[in-house]
């Protein structure tokens, strides 16, 4: 049975409902799909795709979030792709797109996020245990204590340092921890310098545990330059994985809270 959905960039996809083979484009959105129980008709995922750590021996690796694989993809035969506006790149999608249904996600807050798991649970036929779940996050993101909020920086990258800006995800998380982003008026993803850094004052540096691998090293490196800022390294998935995975992401984010009072 074929039927049409519209997903968050508002293109309509037609798939063979429920789709058989799937291919995830994105590491945070295959985990949801396996935990969707979806681990038999998931043929193909990414190489940065970590969970589930041990894949079902017929799903294979195509290649890159931003580099496809296409002759990967296409010997798959997928009745379904999903990706991300985000992660993933246009020319690729809109290639993959032109001989295959691509559901692209868009996401920059919670609620967007859980109106993904549920329109991916529609899609691939698990509504209920997507709906379930999709509720189970936001009681839990209810219950974190509203707090005073402390201002905090966030750093994805190093040379050139640059930081979580307005119009992310991880934006939206670090006020759900209580944390005031001070460059939420930069757009995206901004460069930025040791000297910006100084002169916004944050209480705390937060260094995210990828995409760069950020160390000790240089923990103590930006205490150095920033004495009055408190520096610590965080994992990233709580702050920039927005599927099943968000269902951990309210203890820790309380945690890190209680920590930085």
């Amino acid at each position: 049975m074929q039927r049409e959905f519209t997903d968050q960039m508002q293109r309509r996809v037609c798939v063979d409902w429920p789709p058989r083979r799937i291919v995830s484009l994105v590491p945070s959105q295959t985990e949801l799909l396996f935990d969707l129980g979806l681990g038999q008709a998931m043929v193909g995922v990414t190489d940065f795709c970590t969970e589930p750590p041990q894949l079902p021996a017929h799903c294979v690796r195509i290649g890159g979030t931003k580099r496809f694989l296409f002759d990967r993809i296409a010997a798959l035969s997928p009745g379904l792709i999903i990706g991300n506006r985000e992660e993933n790149y246009r020319e690729g999608i809109e290639r993959l797109a032109a001989d295959f249904p691509v559901w692209m996600s868009d996401i920059h807050t919670l609620p967007e996020a859980l109106g993904m798991i549920r329109a991916v649970g529609e899609i691939s036929g698990r509504a209920a245990p997507a709906g379930e779940l999709a509720d189970r996050i936001d009681a839990a993101f209810a219950a974190l204590p509203a707090d005073e909020p402390l201002a905090a920086a966030y750093l994805i990258w190093r040379k050139p340092w640059m930081a979580a800006g307005s119009h992310t995800f991880i934006d939206d998380m670090l006020a759900r921890a209580g944390l005031r982003n001070v460059f939420a008026g930069r757009d995206r993803y901004p460069g930025v310098t040791l000297e910006e850094l100084r002169a916004q004052a944050p209480a705390v540096v937060l260094l995210s545990s990828e995409p760069f691998p950020f160390t000790g090293e240089h923990v103590a490196e930006l205490a150095r330059a920033l004495p009055r800022t408190r520096v610590l390294l965080v994992d990233a998935m709580p702050f920039s994985w927005y599927g099943s995975r968000l269902l951990r992401a309210p203890a820790y984010l309380g945690a890190l809270r209680e920590r930085l009072r």
